[in-house]
């Protein structure tokens, strides 16, 4: 992304191919209401927003399999349910592991929202549910689940995220096709 695109908060090519954004908080608020209207006025299938889980927390310099947030993490899965709180979520999917639904906890608590876990290795049903849905979904995975989630709902791009990104916000609108939309946060 060049400098100009960063400062002004306008879109840039990203590397994964879809439309990347830095938001401010005015603008992310307007691109999702605008993305909430745009998905209830023409009775598409809803928005779908797809993150990575939050930073865990690492035990004695080693991390095991199902650990909670860090500090970092839990910051960040707050700074996730101000981003959305507007958002109109109406299902928030996890996967079984504490890292996901820490960070969905926040949200799930502002929109009071029983989260719904979906086991980390069935894309296959999570995908099916997220078809069906009836209104905005946030879905909490993680990084090597995400491309494949995003791929299975129609969107050709391929997308990577690396063991150390945390702050991506995929934002998956049908205009009538699949179109990814690339945003960071906090």
């Amino acid at each position: 992304m060049n400098r100009q695109s960063r400062d002004t908060g306008l879109a840039a090519a990203s590397p994964s191919g879809g439309t990347r954004f830095r938001a401010s908080r005015v603008r992310l608020f307007l691109l999702l209401s605008g993305l909430t209207f745009a998905a209830t006025a023409t009775a598409q299938l809803p928005v779908i927003f797809l993150v990575r889980h939050a930073e865990r927390a690492a035990t004695s310099g080693r991390v095991p399999s199902d650990t909670g947030l860090s500090r970092v993490g839990e910051t960040r899965a707050q700074h996730l349910a101000e981003e959305l709180k507007d958002a109109n979520i109406t299902a928030i999917y996890t996967t079984e592991y504490k890292r996901t639904k820490e960070t969905a906890m926040p949200l799930t608590r502002l929109a009071g929202i029983r989260p719904e876990v979906v086991a980390a290795d069935d894309l296959r049903a999570l995908t099916s549910k997220l078809k069906q849905a009836s209104g905005n979904v946030l879905v909490v995975g993680h990084s090597n689940t995400l491309s494949q989630i995003i791929n299975a709902l129609g969107v050709g791009t391929r997308v990577a995220v690396s063991e150390s990104d945390y702050d991506n916000l995929f934002v998956i609108v049908h205009e009538p096709e699949a179109r990814l939309i690339h945003l960071h946060y906090r």
